[in-house]
């Protein structure tokens, strides 16, 4: 246990430090990028740093399987060039057993990411967004899920207009459940128009079973118009709808299968979501094949030579199976192979073939 708890200990404090490296680094060229991102707009240096602050959560979470093989590398390099694990090796413990306390704590490390560090990630992003729209004058989202449907937002130089529907078809082209809420440039109510349907065209909207409300009358509901069917000017477009969605990670994972669920009640198709849930719920199982990866090629004595291609071959499977895990994702999204396939196969894989390469070279 004693042997146990300072492989912990010393696996822990190496994750740590490399962890804190690459926030220095990220820091550094986040803050660059941001100066240069918002070089003509009103921004100070504070509010460019704050920017940064928020920025940098989501990139050191996307190269956390980086950060865990980096600190795998630099342990077992350590130990190795001290003669620790020669040591370990002689009292009786095989390679595997070793591997106990790191492993332990990659895949703790990776729970506490998934539960905690996530959260944060999404709240930081969100809260960026909203931060740099101040400064720029990119397009905020059209479109956003709650229990009572979906809601759009449109606008132009006449006024805004806020849509409600009670549920849509996958790309929010066609809606259905209709109400269309008006409002003149100076924020005042003009007009609201319920509809049975709504389809999306070329710089409009066609509506169906149609009932106008002109808020500026005296009397709206003894003047209200009903039709057919009706035309009202749109400046939406599908790509813009879809596009309102924003990434899966920019929701809690805590309150992501709600987000799912509404998301399906309104008609949308919620894949991407759920191949993201399933893919962060196996980051755990990630790290712990990124540790079999590091440990694999460098838990052998310096004396036997080639170190320093050891290390390229682990960094190297390391970014494969990175990249192949990537791969799984789009294709999960895409519908070309099932979503618990796509979010755990690679992890799984990725332990496997470590293990049984050091299976291989050190208890074989």
């Amino acid at each position: 246990m004693t042997l146990h708890l300072y492989f912990a200990r010393r696996f822990l404090a190496t994750f740590l430090a490399v962890f804190g490296v690459f926030v220095g680094i990220l820091v550094l060229f986040d803050l660059v990028d941001q100066i240069r991102r918002f070089s003509s707009a009103q921004a100070g240096f504070l509010d460019k740093l704050g920017l940064t602050l928020l920025h940098v959560p989501e990139s050191l979470y996307r190269i956390l399987p980086l950060v865990m093989i980096l600190a795998t590398l630099a342990l077992f390099l350590s130990l190795a060039r001290t003669s620790e694990l020669v040591v370990t090796r002689a009292s009786g413990r095989s390679a595997l057993r070793a591997l106990t306390a790191p492993l332990t704590v990659a895949f703790l490390i990776g729970a506490v990411a998934v539960a905690v560090f996530n959260p944060i990630v999404a709240a930081t992003s969100k809260r960026y967004e909203v931060q740099a729209s101040r400064f720029s004058d990119g397009a905020a989202s059209v479109l956003s899920i709650s229990r009572e449907g979906l809601w759009l937002r449109q606008g132009d130089d006449g006024g805004q207009t806020v849509i409600r529907a009670s549920r849509a078809n996958l790309d929010g082209t066609e809606l259905y459940g209709v109400s269309f809420f008006g409002f003149a440039t100076d924020g005042g109510p003009e007009m609201r128009i319920e509809a049975d349907r709504a389809t999306l065209r070329r710089g409009e909207w066609d509506l169906s079973g149609v009932k106008r409300w002109r808020l500026s009358d005296a009397n709206p509901e003894r003047q209200a118009e009903t039709a057919q069917s009706m035309t009202l000017p749109s400046s939406l477009t599908r790509d813009q709808i879809l596009d309102s969605f924003g990434t899966p990670s920019a929701v809690p994972i805590w309150e992501l299968p709600a987000f799912i669920d509404q998301l399906e009640q309104a008609g949308f198709s919620a894949r991407k979501h759920r191949v993201w849930l399933n893919m962060e719920l196996a980051l755990p199982l990630l790290l712990v094949a990124m540790v079999l990866v590091g440990a694999g090629f460098t838990m052998r004595h310096t004396r036997f030579g080639r170190t320093g291609l050891m290390v390229l071959s682990a960094l190297g499977l390391g970014f494969a199976l990175y990249f192949i895990r990537n791969l799984a994702q789009i294709l999960g999204e895409n519908g070309q192979i099932p979503i618990l396939l796509a979010a755990w196969g690679p992890p799984v894989a990725a332990i496997l073939l470590p293990l049984g390469l050091l299976l291989h070279w050190e208890d074989g």
